[in-house]
């Protein structure tokens, strides 16, 4: 919020948000948690199509996601997809976004954009 100007109201939660929400809204934290309920109910193309949609109707959608990729790998097969698409989808998100910042410690690290 200290960085973007924004309110705690601004941010939607990806956990329970809809997906209209989303296309509408201003930022969103457990922004992985959305993609896990969308592989869970509707499977891998929905969630890609979905991401897709994302991008190009909000651009402008601030995301807030934890970092899945380390450590050991899942042994579960659905865990290990969702850590992948979760991977792929902040990456071509990363590639269109003004800004990209990394937050370790609570400590910003800007990896794109204006301050990186």
């Amino acid at each position: 919020m200290e960085r973007t100007g924004l309110s705690e109201t601004d941010f939607l939660d990806g956990e329970s948000c809809t997906k209209e929400e989303l296309l509408k809204g201003k930022a969103v934290t457990h922004f992985h948690s959305c993609i896990r309920r969308i592989l869970r109910e509707e499977g891998e193309e929905a969630a890609d199509a979905f991401a897709e949609e994302l991008f190009r109707e909000n651009p402008g959608l601030i995301l807030v996601s934890t970092e899945l990729g380390y450590g050991i790998v899942p042994m579960d097969p659905f865990d290990r997809l969702y850590r992948e698409k979760v991977g792929r989808i902040l990456c071509r998100a990363a590639e269109q976004a003004d800004e990209v910042c990394r937050v370790v410690a609570g400590l910003p690290v800007c990896i794109k954009g204006e301050k990186a």
